[in-house]
C-alpha cells in the first residue's frame, strides 16, 4: 500500500492511494498513520480494506507528512562512498549517527523555510526507512521484519550551522521545514528491492544528485540491527539513510546554496517526489 495524510497542518487526516492515484480517506477505519497502526499486523487488515470503497479525496488537497508522532528522526551520515569522497571525509567503519529534530518535519510539497541570515542552506535527498514495531538488539537477519515502510527524505541542512565552531550537526539539520518526509510511506510488500532504487534531486530543473541506493556502505538490515543495540526503535521512528554525491557545498568550482524563489524536486524509485519552493523566513518585528 501507500499510505499518506492529506488536509491542513495540524489537522491532516489518514489517506491512501488507489491503483489510478486517486486518494481515498482512511479515517472511519483508523483515526492516524501513528503508533500501532504502523505495526505489520494492523497494516495487514488495512490491506484488507477495498480501496474502491472509500471516499474520494480532491487532488488540490495539501499532502502532510506521511507519518504523524515521530519519535526520533534518526540520520546516517557519510553513507555513500561518492558523497564521503566529495566532501573530503573518510569512508565510515561504522555507521555515522545523528539526530535531526522531530520539529523540523514537513510535508513533501511545503515551502522550505530558509533561516533569516543564512547562506549555506543546502539539499540531500535520502531513502527513509519507518519503523513499524519496537525493535530492541535485532539481528540483521530479522531486521526487516520491523519495518512499516519506506518514504523518501529531504535532509535539508544550513552547512554554517552545521560546522561553524562546532563538531554537533544537530542544529544545522533541524531548522523548521528542514525534514521534508513522505508523500506516501510505502508498505515493505511493493518494494521488491531497496537496494536497487535510483534516488536524485534537482534544482530549478537542473540535476545535481543522481544515486543509487546500491551504493549505500551500510545496508538497510544493518542500520536497524546496528542502532538497536544501543535504543530501542519504536513504531513511527524514521531513520534517514545517507545521500549520495551532488549535494551543493561540494559542487565545483563553487559552492551552490539555496536562495529564495528556487525550486527543489527530489524523488526514489517507486517512493514518489517531493517539490519545494524556497522562501525567506519571516522576522517578527520589534
Amino acid at each position: 500500500m501507500k499510505l499518506l495524510r492529506y488536509g491542513e497542518a495540524g489537522k491532516e487526516k489518514p489517506a491512501c492511494l488507489d491503483d489510478a492515484g486517486c486518494m481515498r480517506d482512511l479515517s472511519h477505519h483508523i483515526p492516524d498513520l501513528a503508533g500501532e497502526i504502523l505495526s505489520p499486523t494492523y497494516l495487514a487488515e488495512l490491506q484488507k480494506i477495498k480501496i474502491e470503497t472509500l471516499p474520494i479525496i480532491e487532488n488540490n488537497s495539501r499532502i502532510g507528512p506521511c507519518i504523524h508522532q515521530v519519535g526520533k528522526f534518526i540520520c546516517i551520515g557519510l553513507n555513500y562512498p561518492d558523497h564521503a569522497k566529495e566532501t573530503n571525509a573518510d569512508i565510515p567503519t561504522e555507521p555515522v549517527v545523528f539526530l535531526k529534530a522531530t520539529s523540523s518535519i514537513c510535508g513533501p510539497y511545503d515551502h522550505t523555510i530558509i533561516p533569516h541570515h543564512s547562506t549555506h542552506t543546502d539539499w540531500e535527498v535520502e531513502l527513509g526507512i519507518i519503523i513499524g514495531k519496537s525493535a530492541k538488539r535485532v539481528s540483521i537477519e530479522h531486521a526487516l521484519d520491523y519495518i512499516a515502510g519506506y518514504c523518501v527524505v529531504n535532509d535539508v541542512t544550513e552547512r554554517h550551522y552545521q560546522r561553524h565552531n562546532t563538531t554537533q550537526w544537530a542544529k544545522g539539520k533541524s531548522c523548521d521545514t528542514f525534514g521534508p518526509i513522505g508523500p506516501w510511506l510505502v508498505t515493505p510488500d511493493e518494494m521488491t528491492d531497496i537496494h536497487h532504487l535510483a534516488l536524485w534531486l534537482e534544482v530549478d530543473g537542473k540535476r545535481y544528485q543522481n544515486g543509487n541506493t546500491q551504493h549505500m556502505i551500510f545496508k538497510v538490515p544493518y542500520l536497524i540491527s546496528y542502532l538497536s543495540q544501543f535504543f530501542t526503535l519504536y513504531p513511527g521512528d524514521i531513520i534517514s539513510t545517507g545521500t549520495p554525491a551532488g549535494i551543493g557545498c561540494a559542487q565545483k568550482p563553487n559552492a551552490i546554496f539555496l536562495k529564495p524563489g528556487q525550486q527543489v524536486t527530489l524523488g526514489i524509485t517507486g517512493l514518489g517526489k517531493q517539490q519545494h519552493h524556497m522562501i525567506a523566513e519571516e522576522v517578527p518585528k520589534k
